[in-house]
């Protein structure tokens, strides 16, 4: 079963249920992925790989909409974000660990020789696809930079 059909299986289940987050976050979640799937041009089927990065962007949204709310003074609004958020997670790889991260940059600073921050943009060519969606791009860039600065 794809990722996508395990979508659509939870949602028919979530709406049964009555459970109105999930119902909520799911939709939006499908909508997010069918977009996708018609963006460009010419319409396509997603991968696994590709949803995930789908639903990796939207928790990412749901974040920083959740900050916006909280710093707006609107925790209603806020704690709804959150809760969508906590959906998507779900359906998301586990994110890696500080520790876990900090080693895989440092495999790739040696694997490339690289040094200084001049650097970075070689680093990140081989972390990347190593983290996809286990990892938010601003963090990784963050240790890398960090570690050449070293």
């Amino acid at each position: 079963m794809s990722l996508k059909e395990k979508l659509e299986a939870d949602l028919n289940v979530a709406m049964k249920a009555r459970d109105e987050v999930r119902t909520r976050t799911l939709r939006m979640a499908l909508t997010a992925v069918k977009n996708e799937e018609v963006a460009g041009k010419q319409a396509r089927e997603l991968s696994d790989d590709d949803v995930i990065a789908v639903l990796a962007r939207e928790a990412k949204k749901r974040r920083e909409a959740a900050t916006a709310f909280d710093d707006a003074g609107r925790d209603a609004q806020a704690q709804a974000e959150r809760d969508e958020g906590v959906v998507l997670e779900d359906y998301l790889p586990a994110q890696l660990g500080d520790a876990e991260l900090a080693a895989l940059v440092a495999d790739a600073i040696a694997a490339t020789g690289a040094a200084g921050p001049r650097a970075m943009g070689q680093v990140m060519k081989v972390v990347n696809p190593k983290v996809a969606g286990r990892a938010e791009g601003g963090r990784v860039a963050a240790e890398v930079k960090r570690q050449l600065a070293q």
